[in-house]
């Protein structure tokens, strides 16, 4: 396990399993998603980050190239995640896309103000949610070039 999540692209944080299995679905379809890793709740997206609990043994490795954050999640909520990502100088740099069902503008304003990359809602139809995750996977993994991140 250490191994696989030594180079980590992307990091979902999703607690809702259908939404994950299509997020992955999507990306693995566009031959993305060989470097995935899910985490269910905000603690674990936390844990995995800043290499505590049951990821301790990442120090020193390396960080996603994205982050695919939703933003209500069990034990931490999603806009905590994002704060704490961006205020630390080892993570700040890291892309996260807020990938929500939310549509709501304090939503929209607050992950903005926190230093959020992208906001989107998660189309409901199936196809438009694939077509959706796929273009994000392609655009931040592809095309994107993100600094490295501090040390």
């Amino acid at each position: 396990m250490a191994e696989a999540l030594k180079e980590v692209e992307v990091l979902l944080v999703e607690d809702n399993p259908t939404d994950a299995e299509l997020c992955i679905r999507a990306l693995k379809k566009s031959n993305l998603a060989n470097k995935l890793v899910w985490v269910k709740d905000g603690a674990e997206a936390l844990d995995f980050i800043f290499a505590k609990g049951a990821y301790s043994e990442r120090t020193g490795m390396t960080v996603p190239k994205v982050i695919l954050l939703d933003l209500r999640l069990p034990k931490v909520d999603g806009m905590e995640v994002l704060r704490q990502i961006k205020a630390d100088p080892r993570t700040r740099t890291i892309p996260v896309v807020v990938l929500t069902s939310s549509k709501e503008d304090r939503d929209v304003a607050q992950s903005y103000q926190l230093g959020v990359n992208s906001f989107i809602s998660k189309p409901v139809e199936f196809d438009e949610f694939a077509k959706t995750v796929s273009e994000l996977g392609l655009y931040w993994l592809l095309m994107n070039h993100p600094p490295v991140a501090a040390k």
